[in-house]
């Protein structure tokens, strides 16, 4: 039963903003529904801006590849290639 509420409850504050959180706002560009949909299930999209100097084309595939394979994201292919796509071309150094 507490797995049950527990998982309500992360179900249910994961589309919540809370006081001290900082709203991002990511470029409106092709492929930024497919972002805020599939990424901010999981993160705060505000992990986006702070690594894209980082991350370049290579990295950024990596990172899309890493979420799905490695931390289970119910990622399909098409989105998974269009965020991918959105992120190399509006947050790649």
């Amino acid at each position: 039963m507490r797995t049950i509420i527990a998982a309500t409850a992360a179900v249910l504050l994961a589309g919540t903003a809370f006081a001290d959180e900082q709203v991002i706002k990511l470029k409106q560009a092709p492929g930024v529904d497919k972002v805020e949909n599939n990424c901010q299930a999981c993160h705060t999209l505000a992990y986006i801006p702070m690594n894209s100097v980082y991350l370049n084309a290579a990295g950024w595939d990596a990172e899309v590849t890493k979420m799905i394979n490695a931390y289970g994201a119910p990622v399909d292919a098409d989105d998974a290639k269009a965020i991918a796509e959105y992120l190399k071309k509006n947050y790649g150094s």
